[in-house]
């Protein structure tokens, strides 16, 4: 259901993996009686026509049903607490010269990457709040 990595791809204004996250959303949001009866129509093929036309930006993430908020934002808590550090302490070294400066090439590229990561998964915590 996800691919072969395993994971979901955000950017800054939608879920670029977003056929991978609506069809994870809504199956793990779903009972098992639902599920079933999902299964039994094929509906991994036959989804409504809305929803084929729909695409998950950010504005259409806060209109995600309740249970789908609450799976996607405790995902995302899962994924800020993989990290070894939060959001203020890259920051902090981001905005701290010396200590940045000490840093070898690939260790700062690295840096602006998780920088970048944290930013977006914040972000996506406040949008399904």
């Amino acid at each position: 259901m996800v691919g072969e990595e395993g994971a979901f791809v955000l950017g800054w204004d939608e879920v670029l993996t977003e056929e991978e996250l609506s069809v994870a959303l809504k199956v793990l949001c779903m009972s098992e009686e639902e599920f079933k009866e999902y299964k039994e129509q094929d509906g991994w093929e036959d989804d409504s026509e809305e929803e084929e036309n729909s695409t998950l930006s950010n504005e259409a993430l806060t209109r995600l049903k309740t249970p789908c908020k609450k799976l996607l934002y405790d995902s995302v808590l899962l994924t800020l607490e993989s990290y070894g550090t939060d959001l203020k302490a890259e920051q902090d070294l981001l905005n701290n010269k010396d200590a940045y400066e000490k840093l070898s090439r690939r260790e700062q590229q690295a840096l602006h990457v998780r920088y970048g990561q944290k930013r977006i998964l914040h972000q996506l915590l406040e949008l399904i709040q």
